[in-house]
């Protein structure tokens, strides 16, 4: 079957089975080499096989709960959206989240997902507690940072090639609420946005949509949007009887492809426009509902369509704090000259990290969304020249396009993770169109 990434490119014709048991899946893996697949948000190549891809969704059991410690245990195929919707009403929340709840544990494992807090919490990885693993001979290995410490620090961002993951333990976060205390704060350009980033490192949660075809003096001009988990004495009285409850959305949904000319440096430049005019009136304080902060997106069901069939890249990198500022300059430049805007542009703040293979470091992560084109796929190229030559990297799970000489030259962890590959006959077993494309 034709399957893709959420980008819907590329698409690829895959053998894809669903096993239902643990028999099922080394069964699978002792046949050839395959790729697992959660519920395929990964934006590229990184969850096809054409030999063997796994659909890991039928591994959807949440397993035991330790309410001392936070501590929950589920399968891999588990999806975020469900943990939500389970422990949300007992006061917990995931302590770190990425921008859909639309994603399945062992996905979140295999790309270390990062969310709006990671200068303060860092990825989601610091929260696993172990992973049970199947490794290239079928057995299932028990993976902590005392326990198989190695396999369990590759596997963490390492795509799934590390093996396929079965089972996870991972903590929550205590939260009185489903609200989020938001402050909103219209930055006029790029120097304003990064200075804001840095006064507000005392907020649990920061995030800005940015303005990547603005120009001159407004290059970089953006919302910055704090947030924190609301206290139950922050609400008023109607939403303090009731903390854990936030109104339902009307889900709307994206009915067919957008044609290839809707999205145009015309019609972006307008919307950019307009939501920068129509954040910058709205700056402030309010209280904001969970599913509205951590997930705008999942609000529009099929958003993916709106760049058309031939799909869209997400190009995102991090650039170190020490050149960060003049490498976001020249991306935004760079983007803006070339007419190739995109609407769903996001800055964050990155905290500190050492890993074996996951992408965060500290600096600032720059993502943005392109449509198909030889135009475009151009562009891209001149954006990972920039962020080479600033010392900056790029997250493989949204990486659909990459060279390998581009990863190898940004990121010299790549040896190490290939030479365990090899070590531990990974390489023989698990693979998927991306690790075939990158050397991986």
């Amino acid at each position: 079957m034709e399957i893709s990434g959420w980008g819907r490119f590329p698409r690829a014709d895959c053998t894809v089975r669903r096993p239902r048991d643990e028999a099922a899946v080394r069964a699978l893996v002792l046949s050839g080499r395959a790729i697992a697949r959660g519920n395929g948000r990964a934006y590229g190549d990184s969850a096809l096989n054409p030999h063997l891809t796994v659909d890991m969704t039928a591994f959807d059991r949440m397993i035991a709960f330790d309410a001392a410690a936070g501590l929950l245990t589920v399968e891999a195929g588990v999806l975020l959206g469900d943990i939500v919707a389970a422990f949300l009403p007992r006061g917990w929340f995931p302590a770190v989240t990425p921008g859909t709840k639309f994603v399945t544990v062992g996905g979140m494992i295999a790309a270390d997902v990062h969310g709006k807090n990671h200068h303060a919490h860092g990825s989601f990885g610091a929260f696993v507690e172990w992973i049970d693993l199947m490794v290239a001979d079928g057995r299932v290995l028990r993976c902590s940072r005392a326990e198989n410490p190695d396999l369990f620090a590759f596997t963490l961002g390492g795509m799934g090639l590390t093996g396929v993951v079965l089972r996870a333990a991972f903590r929550l976060t205590p939260v009185e609420s489903g609200w989020i205390r938001q402050r909103t704060i219209a930055a006029g350009s790029l120097d304003e946005a990064v200075d804001t980033f840095e006064r507000s490192a005392g907020w649990t949660y920061s995030v800005a949509w940015i303005d990547c075809l603005a120009k001159g003096p407004a290059l970089g001009r953006s919302l910055v949007m704090l947030g924190e988990h609301a206290r139950r004495d922050e609400l008023d009285d109607g939403r303090r009887a009731a903390p854990y409850t936030v109104p339902e959305k009307r889900k709307r949904r994206v009915p067919f492809d957008a044609p290839a000319l809707a999205l145009n440096r015309f019609s972006v430049r307008a919307f950019n426009a307009l939501y920068y005019a129509k954040g910058r009136r709205g700056a402030g304080e309010s209280l904001v509902d969970w599913d509205g902060y951590f997930y705008p997106l999942d609000a529009v069901l099929g958003w993916n369509r709106i760049y058309g069939r031939r799909g869209f890249a997400q190009f995102q990198c991090v650039l170190p704090l020490d050149s960060a500022k003049a490498g976001l300059r020249l991306l935004l430049e760079a983007i803006s000259a070339a007419g190739q805007g995109s609407f769903l542009a996001v800055l964050k703040r990155m905290g500190p990290q050492q890993s074996r293979f996951s992408f965060p470091m500290e600096g600032y992560t720059l993502a943005l969304d392109f449509p198909v084109g030889a135009a475009s796929l151009s562009l891209l190229d001149r954006l990972d020249a920039i962020t080479l030559a600033h010392g900056g990297r790029f997250y493989l799970a949204k990486d659909s396009r990459m060279r390998a000489a581009t990863l190898e030259a940004s990121d010299p962890r790549t040896a190490a993770f290939r030479r365990m590959r090899r070590e531990t006959a990974a390489a023989d077993r698990f693979a998927s169109l991306q690790s075939e494309r990158l050397g991986l």
